[in-house]
Protein backbone atom coordinates (compact mmCIF):
# COMPACT_ATOMS: atom_id res chain seq x y z
CA UNK A 1 0.00 0.00 0.00
CA UNK A 2 2.81 2.35 0.91
CA UNK A 3 4.53 1.57 -2.39
CA UNK A 4 1.33 2.19 -4.36
CA UNK A 5 0.69 5.47 -2.53
CA UNK A 6 4.27 6.54 -3.20
CA UNK A 7 3.79 5.75 -6.87
CA UNK A 8 0.62 7.80 -7.06
CA UNK A 9 2.21 10.81 -5.37
CA UNK A 10 5.26 10.49 -7.61
CA UNK A 11 3.02 10.49 -10.69
CA UNK A 12 1.08 13.48 -9.41
CA UNK A 13 4.29 15.36 -8.68
CA UNK A 14 5.60 14.59 -12.15
CA UNK A 15 2.34 15.86 -13.68
CA UNK A 16 2.42 19.09 -11.67
CA UNK A 17 6.10 19.66 -12.47
CA UNK A 18 5.44 19.17 -16.18
CA UNK A 19 2.44 21.47 -16.00
CA UNK A 20 4.42 24.24 -14.34
CA UNK A 21 7.19 23.81 -16.89
CA UNK A 22 4.88 24.48 -19.87
CA UNK A 23 2.68 26.97 -18.02
CA UNK A 24 2.80 30.36 -19.66
CA UNK A 25 4.67 29.11 -22.74
CA UNK A 26 2.88 31.03 -25.50
CA UNK A 27 2.26 29.35 -28.82
CA UNK A 28 1.70 32.69 -30.54
CA UNK A 29 4.35 33.89 -32.96
CA UNK A 30 6.67 36.65 -31.81
CA UNK A 31 4.77 39.82 -32.59
CA UNK A 32 6.37 42.18 -35.09
CA UNK A 33 4.71 45.06 -36.87
CA UNK A 34 4.69 44.85 -40.68
CA UNK A 35 7.23 46.86 -42.61
CA UNK A 36 5.46 49.85 -44.18
CA UNK A 37 8.47 51.33 -46.01
CA UNK A 38 8.05 54.77 -44.50
CA UNK A 39 9.90 57.49 -46.47
CA UNK A 40 12.70 59.47 -44.87
CA UNK A 41 10.83 62.77 -45.37
CA UNK A 42 7.58 64.11 -46.74
CA UNK A 43 7.95 65.16 -50.36
CA UNK A 44 5.81 68.26 -49.98
CA UNK A 45 7.47 69.29 -46.74
CA UNK A 46 10.80 69.76 -48.55
CA UNK A 47 9.19 71.39 -51.61
CA UNK A 48 7.91 74.56 -49.97
CA UNK A 49 10.71 76.64 -51.43
CA UNK A 50 11.91 77.94 -48.07
CA UNK A 51 15.62 77.04 -47.64
CA UNK A 52 15.00 76.45 -43.96
CA UNK A 53 12.39 73.85 -44.89
CA UNK A 54 14.55 71.95 -47.37
CA UNK A 55 15.92 69.93 -44.48
CA UNK A 56 13.08 67.61 -43.35
CA UNK A 57 14.41 67.71 -39.80
CA UNK A 58 14.24 71.51 -39.56
CA UNK A 59 10.93 71.42 -37.67
CA UNK A 60 12.00 68.76 -35.19
CA UNK A 61 13.18 69.13 -31.64
CA UNK A 62 16.94 68.79 -31.02
CA UNK A 63 16.39 65.30 -29.63
CA UNK A 64 14.68 64.23 -32.85
CA UNK A 65 17.13 65.68 -35.37
CA UNK A 66 18.96 62.99 -37.30
CA UNK A 67 16.94 60.16 -35.77
CA UNK A 68 15.32 57.28 -37.61
CA UNK A 69 13.49 54.92 -35.34
CA UNK A 70 10.95 52.16 -35.36
CA UNK A 71 7.55 53.70 -34.68
CA UNK A 72 5.90 52.83 -31.39
CA UNK A 73 2.19 53.34 -30.62
CA UNK A 74 1.82 56.80 -29.12
CA UNK A 75 -1.91 57.33 -29.18
CA UNK A 76 -1.64 58.47 -25.56
CA UNK A 77 0.80 61.32 -26.34
CA UNK A 78 -0.68 64.54 -24.91
CA UNK A 79 -1.65 66.67 -27.85
CA UNK A 80 -2.91 69.64 -25.90
CA UNK A 81 -5.35 72.17 -27.20
CA UNK A 82 -3.91 72.36 -30.70
CA UNK A 83 -6.66 74.66 -31.94
CA UNK A 84 -5.26 77.52 -29.83
CA UNK A 85 -2.63 77.96 -32.54
CA UNK A 86 -5.30 79.93 -34.45
CA UNK A 87 -5.57 82.48 -31.64
CA UNK A 88 -9.39 82.57 -31.78
CA UNK A 89 -11.17 82.73 -28.42
CA UNK A 90 -14.53 81.82 -29.97
CA UNK A 91 -13.07 78.63 -31.46
CA UNK A 92 -11.46 77.79 -28.11
CA UNK A 93 -14.83 78.07 -26.39
CA UNK A 94 -16.57 75.93 -29.01
CA UNK A 95 -13.96 73.19 -28.69
CA UNK A 96 -14.40 73.00 -24.93
CA UNK A 97 -18.18 72.94 -25.19
CA UNK A 98 -18.10 70.20 -27.81
CA UNK A 99 -15.76 68.06 -25.70
CA UNK A 100 -18.18 68.27 -22.79
CA UNK A 101 -21.40 67.66 -24.71
CA UNK A 102 -20.87 65.73 -27.95
CA UNK A 103 -22.73 62.41 -27.97
CA UNK A 104 -20.38 60.63 -30.39
CA UNK A 105 -17.53 61.30 -27.99
CA UNK A 106 -19.59 60.03 -25.06
CA UNK A 107 -20.41 56.86 -27.01
CA UNK A 108 -16.71 56.33 -27.77
CA UNK A 109 -15.89 56.84 -24.09
CA UNK A 110 -18.50 54.25 -23.15
CA UNK A 111 -16.99 51.78 -25.63
CA UNK A 112 -13.58 52.39 -24.11
CA UNK A 113 -14.92 51.67 -20.63
CA UNK A 114 -16.59 48.55 -21.96
CA UNK A 115 -13.26 47.31 -23.36
CA UNK A 116 -11.54 48.03 -20.06
CA UNK A 117 -14.19 46.08 -18.17
CA UNK A 118 -13.84 43.11 -20.53
CA UNK A 119 -10.08 43.27 -20.05
CA UNK A 120 -10.54 43.17 -16.29
CA UNK A 121 -12.80 40.12 -16.65
CA UNK A 122 -10.24 38.36 -18.85
CA UNK A 123 -7.37 39.11 -16.46
CA UNK A 124 -9.28 37.36 -13.69
CA UNK A 125 -8.43 34.07 -15.42
CA UNK A 126 -4.86 34.47 -14.18
CA UNK A 127 -6.03 33.95 -10.58
CA UNK A 128 -7.91 31.17 -8.80
CA UNK A 129 -11.60 31.57 -7.97
CA UNK A 130 -12.82 31.02 -4.40
CA UNK A 131 -16.42 30.30 -3.39
CA UNK A 132 -18.12 29.57 -0.07
CA UNK A 133 -21.51 28.04 0.64
CA UNK A 134 -23.81 26.80 3.40
CA UNK A 135 -27.01 24.78 3.33
CA UNK A 136 -28.68 21.35 3.43
CA UNK A 137 -28.93 18.78 0.66
CA UNK A 138 -31.25 15.78 0.39
CA UNK A 139 -29.61 12.77 -1.20
CA UNK A 140 -29.90 9.00 -1.59
CA UNK A 141 -26.91 6.79 -2.40
CA UNK A 142 -27.09 3.63 -4.48
CA UNK A 143 -26.60 0.24 -2.72
CA UNK A 144 -23.53 -0.44 -4.88
CA UNK A 145 -21.82 2.76 -3.62
CA UNK A 146 -22.23 1.40 -0.08
CA UNK A 147 -20.97 -2.10 -1.00
CA UNK A 148 -24.46 -3.54 -0.46
CA UNK A 149 -26.41 -6.03 -2.51
CA UNK A 150 -28.93 -5.01 -5.16
CA UNK A 151 -31.93 -5.75 -2.93
CA UNK A 152 -30.77 -3.59 -0.03
CA UNK A 153 -32.64 -0.33 0.40
CA UNK A 154 -30.41 2.59 1.34
CA UNK A 155 -32.41 5.24 3.18
CA UNK A 156 -32.46 8.88 2.05
CA UNK A 157 -30.74 11.41 4.27
CA UNK A 158 -30.35 15.10 4.73
CA UNK A 159 -26.77 16.40 4.92
CA UNK A 160 -25.69 19.84 6.06
CA UNK A 161 -22.65 21.41 4.45
CA UNK A 162 -20.52 24.45 5.12
CA UNK A 163 -17.66 24.48 2.67
CA UNK A 164 -15.32 26.51 0.53
CA UNK A 165 -14.23 25.59 -2.96
CA UNK A 166 -11.36 26.76 -5.15
CA UNK A 167 -10.62 26.30 -8.83
CA UNK A 168 -7.71 27.32 -11.00
CA UNK A 169 -6.81 26.69 -14.61
CA UNK A 170 -3.09 26.13 -15.07
CA UNK A 171 -1.86 28.28 -17.92
CA UNK A 172 -0.69 25.40 -20.08
CA UNK A 173 0.74 26.45 -23.44
CA UNK A 174 -0.12 30.10 -22.79
CA UNK A 175 -3.85 29.85 -23.43
CA UNK A 176 -4.75 32.11 -20.52
CA UNK A 177 -1.85 34.53 -20.86
CA UNK A 178 -2.43 34.91 -24.62
CA UNK A 179 -6.09 35.62 -23.96
CA UNK A 180 -5.07 38.32 -21.50
CA UNK A 181 -2.59 39.80 -23.99
CA UNK A 182 -5.31 39.92 -26.64
CA UNK A 183 -7.69 41.58 -24.21
CA UNK A 184 -5.04 44.14 -23.24
CA UNK A 185 -4.51 44.97 -26.90
CA UNK A 186 -8.28 45.28 -27.39
CA UNK A 187 -8.47 47.77 -24.52
CA UNK A 188 -5.59 49.78 -25.94
CA UNK A 189 -7.24 49.73 -29.35
CA UNK A 190 -10.44 51.04 -27.79
CA UNK A 191 -8.54 53.91 -26.17
CA UNK A 192 -6.89 54.73 -29.49
CA UNK A 193 -10.29 54.71 -31.20
CA UNK A 194 -11.62 57.04 -28.52
CA UNK A 195 -8.77 59.44 -29.22
CA UNK A 196 -9.49 59.15 -32.94
CA UNK A 197 -13.13 60.13 -32.35
CA UNK A 198 -11.94 62.93 -30.10
CA UNK A 199 -9.55 64.24 -32.75
CA UNK A 200 -12.24 63.96 -35.42
CA UNK A 201 -14.64 65.96 -33.27
CA UNK A 202 -12.05 68.67 -32.62
CA UNK A 203 -11.25 68.92 -36.33
CA UNK A 204 -14.95 68.93 -37.30
CA UNK A 205 -15.67 71.78 -34.90
CA UNK A 206 -12.76 73.82 -36.27
CA UNK A 207 -13.69 73.06 -39.88
CA UNK A 208 -17.36 73.98 -39.40
CA UNK A 209 -16.35 77.12 -37.53
CA UNK A 210 -14.06 78.31 -40.33
CA UNK A 211 -16.68 77.43 -42.94
CA UNK A 212 -19.16 79.55 -41.02
CA UNK A 213 -16.77 82.48 -40.87
CA UNK A 214 -15.99 82.11 -44.57
CA UNK A 215 -19.71 82.40 -45.31
CA UNK A 216 -19.84 85.48 -43.09
CA UNK A 217 -17.10 87.00 -45.24
CA UNK A 218 -18.99 86.08 -48.42
CA UNK A 219 -22.18 87.66 -47.06
CA UNK A 220 -20.16 90.74 -46.19
CA UNK A 221 -18.91 90.93 -49.80
CA UNK A 222 -22.45 90.50 -51.11
CA UNK A 223 -23.75 93.16 -48.73
CA UNK A 224 -21.15 95.62 -49.98
CA UNK A 225 -22.00 94.69 -53.57
CA UNK A 226 -25.73 95.19 -52.95
CA UNK A 227 -24.99 98.64 -51.55
CA UNK A 228 -23.01 99.53 -54.68
CA UNK A 229 -25.76 98.15 -56.91
CA UNK A 230 -28.37 100.23 -55.08
CA UNK A 231 -26.27 103.35 -55.54
CA UNK A 232 -25.81 102.51 -59.22
CA UNK A 233 -29.57 102.03 -59.66
CA UNK A 234 -30.28 105.37 -58.00
CA UNK A 235 -27.75 107.00 -60.31
CA UNK A 236 -29.27 105.33 -63.40
CA UNK A 237 -32.77 106.32 -62.33
CA UNK A 238 -31.66 109.92 -61.81
CA UNK A 239 -29.95 110.06 -65.20
CA UNK A 240 -32.98 108.49 -66.85
CA UNK A 241 -35.25 111.07 -65.23
CA UNK A 242 -32.91 113.78 -66.56
CA UNK A 243 -32.96 112.20 -69.99
CA UNK A 244 -29.25 111.43 -69.93
CA UNK A 245 -29.59 107.65 -70.38
CA UNK A 246 -31.95 105.06 -71.71
CA UNK A 247 -34.38 102.80 -69.86
CA UNK A 248 -32.17 99.86 -70.86
CA UNK A 249 -29.45 100.98 -68.44
CA UNK A 250 -32.03 101.30 -65.64
CA UNK A 251 -33.31 97.80 -66.34
CA UNK A 252 -29.75 96.46 -66.32
CA UNK A 253 -29.05 98.17 -62.99
CA UNK A 254 -32.23 96.68 -61.51
CA UNK A 255 -31.27 93.20 -62.75
CA UNK A 256 -27.79 93.48 -61.25
CA UNK A 257 -29.22 94.59 -57.90
CA UNK A 258 -31.75 91.75 -57.81
CA UNK A 259 -29.06 89.21 -58.77
CA UNK A 260 -26.76 90.41 -56.00
CA UNK A 261 -29.58 90.27 -53.47
CA UNK A 262 -30.44 86.71 -54.56
CA UNK A 263 -26.80 85.62 -54.28
CA UNK A 264 -26.68 87.16 -50.80
CA UNK A 265 -29.74 85.16 -49.76
CA UNK A 266 -28.15 81.96 -51.09
CA UNK A 267 -25.10 82.60 -48.92
CA UNK A 268 -27.37 83.30 -45.93
CA UNK A 269 -29.21 80.03 -46.50
CA UNK A 270 -25.94 78.11 -46.64
CA UNK A 271 -24.76 79.85 -43.48
CA UNK A 272 -27.90 78.84 -41.62
CA UNK A 273 -27.33 75.19 -42.51
CA UNK A 274 -23.67 75.45 -41.44
CA UNK A 275 -24.70 76.98 -38.12
CA UNK A 276 -27.17 74.14 -37.57
CA UNK A 277 -24.43 71.57 -38.20
CA UNK A 278 -22.21 73.30 -35.65
CA UNK A 279 -25.09 73.27 -33.17
CA UNK A 280 -25.35 69.48 -33.43
CA UNK A 281 -21.64 69.15 -32.63
CA UNK A 282 -22.34 71.24 -29.54
CA UNK A 283 -25.24 68.93 -28.61
CA UNK A 284 -27.66 71.80 -29.10
CA UNK A 285 -30.88 71.96 -31.03
CA UNK A 286 -30.48 74.58 -33.78
CA UNK A 287 -33.16 76.74 -32.18
CA UNK A 288 -30.99 77.16 -29.07
CA UNK A 289 -27.73 77.93 -30.84
CA UNK A 290 -26.60 80.95 -32.81
CA UNK A 291 -23.36 82.68 -33.65
CA UNK A 292 -22.83 86.33 -34.40
CA UNK A 293 -21.45 87.19 -37.81
CA UNK A 294 -17.66 87.41 -37.84
CA UNK A 295 -16.00 87.52 -41.28
CA UNK A 296 -12.98 85.27 -41.66
CA UNK A 297 -9.51 86.75 -41.47
CA UNK A 298 -6.67 85.06 -43.42
CA UNK A 299 -4.99 82.15 -41.62
CA UNK A 300 -1.36 81.52 -42.50
CA UNK A 301 0.26 79.17 -40.00
CA UNK A 302 3.29 77.00 -40.75
CA UNK A 303 2.71 73.53 -39.30
CA UNK A 304 5.87 71.36 -39.01
CA UNK A 305 5.20 67.88 -40.38
CA UNK A 306 8.24 66.21 -38.78
CA UNK A 307 9.48 62.75 -39.73
CA UNK A 308 7.13 60.27 -41.41
CA UNK A 309 8.12 57.69 -38.78
CA UNK A 310 6.81 60.02 -36.08
CA UNK A 311 3.47 60.10 -37.89
CA UNK A 312 3.04 56.41 -37.10
CA UNK A 313 3.26 57.29 -33.42
CA UNK A 314 0.97 60.31 -33.41
CA UNK A 315 -1.99 59.05 -35.41
CA UNK A 316 -4.58 57.40 -33.13
CA UNK A 317 -6.21 55.51 -36.02
CA UNK A 318 -2.84 53.95 -36.90
CA UNK A 319 -2.30 53.03 -33.27
CA UNK A 320 -5.75 51.42 -33.18
CA UNK A 321 -4.99 49.39 -36.32
CA UNK A 322 -1.67 48.26 -34.83
CA UNK A 323 -3.30 47.18 -31.55
CA UNK A 324 -5.93 45.20 -33.47
CA UNK A 325 -3.09 43.37 -35.19
CA UNK A 326 -1.39 42.63 -31.84
CA UNK A 327 -4.65 41.22 -30.44
CA UNK A 328 -5.11 39.02 -33.50
CA UNK A 329 -1.57 37.68 -33.12
CA UNK A 330 -2.25 36.67 -29.50
CA UNK A 331 -5.49 34.96 -30.50
CA UNK A 332 -3.53 32.78 -32.89
CA UNK A 333 -1.71 31.47 -29.82
CA UNK A 334 -5.04 30.85 -28.08
CA UNK A 335 -6.30 28.91 -31.11
CA UNK A 336 -3.11 26.81 -31.22
CA UNK A 337 -3.33 25.96 -27.52
CA UNK A 338 -6.65 24.22 -28.16
CA UNK A 339 -4.68 21.36 -29.73
CA UNK A 340 -2.95 20.64 -26.42
CA UNK A 341 -4.17 19.41 -23.01
CA UNK A 342 -5.74 21.77 -20.49
CA UNK A 343 -5.42 21.33 -16.73
CA UNK A 344 -7.93 22.60 -14.18
CA UNK A 345 -7.30 22.24 -10.42
CA UNK A 346 -10.34 22.34 -8.14
CA UNK A 347 -11.10 21.25 -4.62
CA UNK A 348 -13.57 21.58 -1.77
CA UNK A 349 -12.96 21.76 1.98
CA UNK A 350 -15.33 22.37 4.89
CA UNK A 351 -17.76 20.57 7.19
CA UNK A 352 -20.41 17.93 6.46
CA UNK A 353 -22.90 16.50 8.95
CA UNK A 354 -26.25 14.74 9.10
CA UNK A 355 -27.49 17.25 11.69
CA UNK A 356 -27.08 20.98 11.90
CA UNK A 357 -25.93 20.77 15.52
CA UNK A 358 -22.95 18.57 14.61
CA UNK A 359 -22.00 20.55 11.50
CA UNK A 360 -19.12 22.57 12.90
CA UNK A 361 -17.55 19.83 15.01
CA UNK A 362 -14.01 18.88 14.18
CA UNK A 363 -15.14 15.35 13.42
CA UNK A 364 -17.45 16.73 10.69
CA UNK A 365 -14.60 18.10 8.61
CA UNK A 366 -14.44 16.87 5.01
CA UNK A 367 -12.59 17.57 1.79
CA UNK A 368 -12.75 16.44 -1.80
CA UNK A 369 -9.86 16.55 -4.26
CA UNK A 370 -9.02 14.65 -7.36
CA UNK A 371 -10.36 14.03 -10.85
CA UNK A 372 -13.96 13.75 -9.66
CA UNK A 373 -13.69 17.26 -8.21
CA UNK A 374 -11.99 18.63 -11.27
CA UNK A 375 -8.23 18.03 -11.10
CA UNK A 376 -8.70 16.94 -14.68
CA UNK A 377 -6.23 16.95 -17.51
CA UNK A 378 -8.44 17.29 -20.57
CA UNK A 379 -6.93 16.08 -23.82
CA UNK A 380 -8.68 16.95 -27.09
CA UNK A 381 -9.33 13.91 -29.27
CA UNK A 382 -11.92 14.73 -31.94
CA UNK A 383 -14.01 17.85 -32.56
CA UNK A 384 -15.03 17.57 -36.20
CA UNK A 385 -12.58 20.28 -37.37
CA UNK A 386 -13.64 23.01 -34.94
CA UNK A 387 -10.09 23.72 -33.71
CA UNK A 388 -8.73 23.70 -37.25
CA UNK A 389 -11.37 26.20 -38.31
CA UNK A 390 -10.68 28.36 -35.26
CA UNK A 391 -6.97 28.49 -36.03
CA UNK A 392 -7.57 29.26 -39.71
CA UNK A 393 -9.96 32.04 -38.71
CA UNK A 394 -7.46 33.53 -36.25
CA UNK A 395 -4.74 33.58 -38.90
CA UNK A 396 -7.09 35.12 -41.46
CA UNK A 397 -8.11 37.85 -38.99
CA UNK A 398 -4.43 38.64 -38.38
CA UNK A 399 -3.76 38.85 -42.13
CA UNK A 400 -6.75 41.16 -42.52
CA UNK A 401 -5.63 43.40 -39.65
CA UNK A 402 -2.08 43.53 -41.04
CA UNK A 403 -3.40 44.59 -44.44
CA UNK A 404 -5.65 47.20 -42.82
CA UNK A 405 -2.67 48.54 -40.88
CA UNK A 406 -0.52 48.92 -44.01
CA UNK A 407 -3.40 50.59 -45.86
CA UNK A 408 -4.07 52.95 -42.96
CA UNK A 409 -0.41 54.01 -42.94
CA UNK A 410 -0.47 54.66 -46.69
CA UNK A 411 -3.65 56.72 -46.35
CA UNK A 412 -2.07 58.71 -43.51
CA UNK A 413 0.98 59.54 -45.63
CA UNK A 414 -1.32 60.56 -48.48
CA UNK A 415 -3.42 62.82 -46.25
CA UNK A 416 -0.33 64.60 -44.94
CA UNK A 417 1.12 65.05 -48.44
CA UNK A 418 -2.25 66.26 -49.79
CA UNK A 419 -2.61 68.95 -47.15
CA UNK A 420 1.03 70.00 -47.32
CA UNK A 421 0.69 70.49 -51.08
CA UNK A 422 -2.63 72.29 -50.61
CA UNK A 423 -1.13 74.77 -48.18
CA UNK A 424 2.02 75.26 -50.27
CA UNK A 425 0.02 76.06 -53.39
CA UNK A 426 -2.65 78.03 -51.53
CA UNK A 427 -0.05 80.47 -50.23
CA UNK A 428 0.94 81.41 -53.78
CA UNK A 429 -2.64 81.24 -55.04
CA UNK A 430 -3.84 83.58 -52.29
CA UNK A 431 -1.21 86.17 -53.18
CA UNK A 432 -2.14 85.88 -56.85
CA UNK A 433 -5.84 86.25 -56.08
CA UNK A 434 -5.21 89.32 -53.93
CA UNK A 435 -3.50 90.89 -56.91
CA UNK A 436 -6.51 89.96 -59.04
CA UNK A 437 -8.82 91.72 -56.55
CA UNK A 438 -6.72 94.87 -56.64
CA UNK A 439 -6.51 94.88 -60.44
CA UNK A 440 -10.23 94.23 -60.95
CA UNK A 441 -11.16 96.92 -58.42
CA UNK A 442 -8.99 99.42 -60.27
CA UNK A 443 -10.53 98.36 -63.57
CA UNK A 444 -14.04 98.89 -62.17
CA UNK A 445 -13.14 102.37 -60.99
CA UNK A 446 -11.78 103.28 -64.40
CA UNK A 447 -14.84 101.81 -66.09
CA UNK A 448 -17.22 103.91 -63.98
CA UNK A 449 -15.18 107.03 -64.67
CA UNK A 450 -15.21 106.38 -68.40
CA UNK A 451 -18.95 105.72 -68.32
CA UNK A 452 -19.50 109.07 -66.58
CA UNK A 453 -17.47 110.70 -69.34
CA UNK A 454 -19.43 108.84 -72.00
CA UNK A 455 -16.45 106.84 -73.26
CA UNK A 456 -18.02 103.41 -72.61
CA UNK A 457 -21.54 102.08 -72.21
CA UNK A 458 -23.07 100.82 -68.99
CA UNK A 459 -22.62 97.17 -70.00
CA UNK A 460 -18.86 97.60 -69.64
CA UNK A 461 -19.38 98.90 -66.10
CA UNK A 462 -21.50 95.88 -65.24
CA UNK A 463 -18.87 93.47 -66.56
CA UNK A 464 -16.10 95.12 -64.58
CA UNK A 465 -18.14 95.11 -61.37
CA UNK A 466 -19.01 91.44 -61.87
CA UNK A 467 -15.31 90.70 -62.19
CA UNK A 468 -14.65 92.52 -58.92
CA UNK A 469 -17.34 90.50 -57.16
CA UNK A 470 -16.03 87.21 -58.51
CA UNK A 471 -12.46 88.09 -57.52
CA UNK A 472 -13.47 89.08 -54.01
CA UNK A 473 -15.52 85.91 -53.53
CA UNK A 474 -12.65 83.78 -54.84
CA UNK A 475 -10.27 85.48 -52.38
CA UNK A 476 -12.64 84.82 -49.47
CA UNK A 477 -13.11 81.19 -50.49
CA UNK A 478 -9.33 80.70 -50.78
CA UNK A 479 -8.91 82.07 -47.24
CA UNK A 480 -11.52 79.62 -46.01
CA UNK A 481 -9.89 76.75 -47.87
CA UNK A 482 -6.50 77.68 -46.41
CA UNK A 483 -7.90 77.68 -42.85
CA UNK A 484 -9.67 74.36 -43.34
CA UNK A 485 -6.58 72.80 -44.96
CA UNK A 486 -4.55 73.83 -41.93
CA UNK A 487 -7.07 72.03 -39.73
CA UNK A 488 -6.92 68.98 -41.99
CA UNK A 489 -3.11 68.94 -41.83
CA UNK A 490 -3.14 69.03 -38.03
CA UNK A 491 -5.68 66.23 -38.02
CA UNK A 492 -3.61 64.21 -40.53
CA UNK A 493 -0.57 64.65 -38.27
CA UNK A 494 -2.47 63.18 -35.32
CA UNK A 495 -3.56 66.40 -33.65
CA UNK A 496 -0.24 67.75 -32.47
CA UNK A 497 3.45 68.05 -33.09
CA UNK A 498 4.92 68.70 -29.64
CA UNK A 499 7.06 65.55 -29.65
CA UNK A 500 6.26 64.65 -26.04
CA UNK A 501 6.89 61.16 -24.79
CA UNK A 502 4.01 58.75 -24.55
CA UNK A 503 5.41 57.56 -21.23
CA UNK A 504 4.66 60.93 -19.70
CA UNK A 505 0.98 60.83 -20.54
CA UNK A 506 -1.84 59.83 -18.25
CA UNK A 507 -4.48 57.21 -19.10
CA UNK A 508 -7.66 58.44 -20.67
CA UNK A 509 -10.33 59.09 -18.07
CA UNK A 510 -13.67 60.23 -19.44
CA UNK A 511 -16.88 60.31 -17.47
CA UNK A 512 -19.92 58.97 -19.29
CA UNK A 513 -22.93 60.98 -18.19
CA UNK A 514 -26.64 60.86 -18.96
CA UNK A 515 -27.11 57.43 -17.37
CA UNK A 516 -30.68 56.32 -16.80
Amino acid sequence: MIKNSYGRWLGLSTLLTSSLTVAGCSLAATYEKPDVNAPAAFKEDSAKGDPARTDPTAALTPAEVGTWKTAQPAEAVPRGEWWTVFGDTTLNDLEHRAADANQNLKAAAARMKEARAINEMTRSSLFPTLDAGFGPTREKDSPASQFEGPNVSVPSQTLWRAQASASYEVDLFGRVSDSVKASNADAQQSEALFRSVQLTLQADVAQNYFNLRELDAEIDVYAHTVTLRQQALELMQHKFDEGDTSELDVARAKAELATSQSDQMTAQRTRAASEHALAVLMRKVPADFSMAANPLKPVDIDIPAGLPSSLLERRPDIAAAERAMAAANSRIGVAKSAYFPSLSLTGTVGFKSATLGDLFKWSSRAFLLGPLAGTALAVPVFDGGRRKGNLANARAVYDEDAANYRQRVLVAFQEVEDNLSDLRILRDQTRTQDEAVRASTRAAQLSRTQYTEGAVNYLDVIDSERTVLQSQLAAVQLSGTQAVSTVHLIRALGGGWDGQSAAASAPVEIAVQDRP
